[in-house]
């Protein structure tokens, strides 16, 4: 179990955005959790493989490499 406090204003949006899509506030917020949770994974991912060392690439050379630039 979980409570949280939100304003008045985002209480009454996630009303207005349950009403609209036949969902409930609960689901809503964890729906918004979850994106958060993957979005922050996904972002930790990246920052950990950018600080491995080795060679780095710029997207002109990877799409030079692959053909896909337009010269």
């Amino acid at each position: 179990m979980l409570t949280v406090r939100v304003p008045d204003s985002m209480e009454k949006q996630l009303g207005d955005l349950a009403l609209k899509t036949n969902r409930s506030k609960s689901y809503w917020v964890k729906k918004a959790i979850e994106e958060l949770l993957e979005d922050r994974n996904d972002y930790l991912e990246a920052l950990s493989a950018y600080e491995k060392e080795g060679k780095r690439f710029s997207s002109d050379e990877v799409e030079t490499m692959l053909g896909l630039k337009d010269e």
